[in-house]
């Protein structure tokens, strides 16, 4: 921080319960997990960004693949590096969408000791903790827009990408209104217990949205496994598969093989029947601007018809 502050500044926003304040917009940023910098990308500040992490588990947004070329690697997975490596990047902000990159007993340096280093910690979504994880609304997918336009001075920008985004979010649930709602069940595979998407969170409430009903909206969980019974006997119309080649450098199952998992189990569905899936990115499944352009495409594999014209 200077002592004299830029024009328009010091702003103050609220993120995990502490009060973060800037005195001039952040020009050394360091970014998490890949919807962290795409979406700070969408708001075109991909000149801020010093340094990034590893994204190698499915398509990039459009357009946005020659920008993170550009940007500086500083760990080869979706992780960001351990300790002394980020603190050493004397980063001015720091944009993650969990709190999982910020643990001690991981190696990392903590949201303490970063802010101690002038690096102060943003986490988008308030997934600051298992609890908030649960709460999460797509409202707060905007309210981080807001913030960072604030945080950046391009509040302008900010509030226009938050109109584009809610007009798409306008549109689908024109398309979707008065249809009957398509059973969905949303998995990351597994025989048994089955990595699976219940009623909290951020799948189901994209799933909501885009006229769909999650299956298993009566699990109080987001992330969370469920065993292969109650998945059995879930009878869903369509399944979405959490889709990435790899996790923290080691190679994954790929979303067919997840599909065809779920479909074994499902097996008298009409899921599975219709052997009906589609491959949703899991980047899409955290906090950040691409959840809310999921939604379309969700919408359109639920309710093909809506969109036809």
């Amino acid at each position: 921080m200077t002592e004299q502050a830029a024009p328009g500044f010091p702003v103050t926003v609220e993120n995990c319960g502490r009060k973060l304040t800037f005195d001039r917009p952040p020009s050394k940023v360091v970014t998490g997990y890949h919807p962290a910098l795409e979406t700070l990308l969408a708001l075109g500040l991909g000149d801020r960004i010093a340094g990034r992490t590893n994204f190698s588990e499915s398509a990039f947004l459009p357009g946005q693949k020659e920008q993170y070329d550009k940007i500086q690697e500083i760990s080869p997975t979706i992780m960001l590096p351990q300790k002394e490596i980020m603190l050493a990047q004397g980063a001015d902000f720091v944009l993650d969408n969990s709190m999982a990159g910020f643990d001690a007993a991981g190696g990392y340096a903590t949201v303490e000791e970063l802010d101690a280093a002038g690096s102060p910690v943003y986490i988008l979504g308030g997934w600051c903790s298992p609890e908030e994880v649960l709460t999460f609304t797509l409202d707060d997918t905007f309210d981080d827009l807001r913030n960072l336009g604030k945080i950046f001075g391009v509040s302008d920008r900010a509030e226009a990408l938050i109109s584009e985004l809610q007009g798409e979010l306008a549109d689908v649930k024109k398309r979707v209104e008065g249809r009957t709602p398509v059973k969905v069940l949303a998995t990351d595979g597994g025989e048994g217990p089955v990595n699976a998407f219940g009623g909290s969170g951020i799948t189901n409430q994209m799933i909501v949205a885009a006229g769909g009903e999650n299956v298993l909206k009566d699990v109080k969980g987001d992330y969370t496994e469920v065993s292969a019974e109650q998945i059995s006997a879930s009878e869903p119309e369509a399944i979405l598969v959490s889709d990435y080649a790899t996790l923290r450098g080691e190679d994954m199952p790929t979303s067919q093989a997840k599909a065809e998992e779920a479909f074994a189990i499902v097996r008298n569905s009409p899921a599975a029947k219709n052997k009906r899936y589609l491959a949703l990115p899991v980047a899409a499944q955290h906090p950040g601007y691409r959840n809310i352009l999921a939604i379309t495409d969700i919408a359109r594999f639920l309710h093909p018809d809506a969109f036809a014209q």
